[in-house]
């Protein structure tokens, strides 16, 4: 694996739509991971959760996997919105 960081983020109203279980909100966990083939993976839990879910649209492949940290800040940006 050439890249995985969570981060923990609120999601706002209209939460986060993922492949396995429709829109999660609340306080979740953001997971993003690289494969050294550039593949990227995103993921959600709900705090303290064991499942994960894949975050609707997400999946693609890099061309550098060294760009996987900076994929990771911009998701976060987007989905981490505490106050709505």
């Amino acid at each position: 694996m050439a890249f995985e960081k969570s981060s923990p983020l609120t999601a706002g109203p209209g939460g986060v739509f993922t492949d396995e279980e429709g829109v999660v909100s609340g306080h979740l966990e953001l997971r993003t991971t690289c494969a050294d083939d550039g593949a990227v993976s995103v993921t959600v839990r709900y705090e303290g959760a064991e499942d994960w879910y894949t975050v609707r649209g997400t999946g693609c492949r890099l061309k550098d996997p060294a760009d996987a940290e900076a994929v990771h800040t911009a998701l976060l940006g987007v989905l981490h919105r505490p106050e709505g």
